[in-house]
């Protein structure tokens, strides 16, 4: 699961809520086990996905770095590449 958790830090142009809330989610079920929570955790698990994506918001805001911006295009070209080496594809 956590294999889809993007570094979000770094990047030309910034990370986007809906990425922030992506990688909250994917974290919160990988901590929880669960992909899709029952009726019964669906609070629970909704409020830790809101509040990781409210912390990780606020790290990204105070983290600083004196390296280049990442690209994400260029980023995404080589992970496709990664990709293709690794699975033959």
């Amino acid at each position: 699961m956590c294999r889809n958790i993007k570094t979000l830090f770094n990047y030309e142009p910034p990370a986007t809520e809906e990425e922030i809330v992506a990688s909250a989610r994917q974290y919160v079920r990988k901590v929880s086990g669960f992909s899709k929570p029952s009726q019964a955790n669906e609070a629970a698990f909704e409020t830790a996905v809101s509040q990781v994506a409210e912390i990780t918001k606020q790290l990204l805001e105070d983290l600083v770095t004196k390296a280049p911006a990442h690209d994400r295009q260029v980023e995404a070209i080589r992970a496709k590449e990664r990709a293709a080496t690794r699975y033959g594809r």
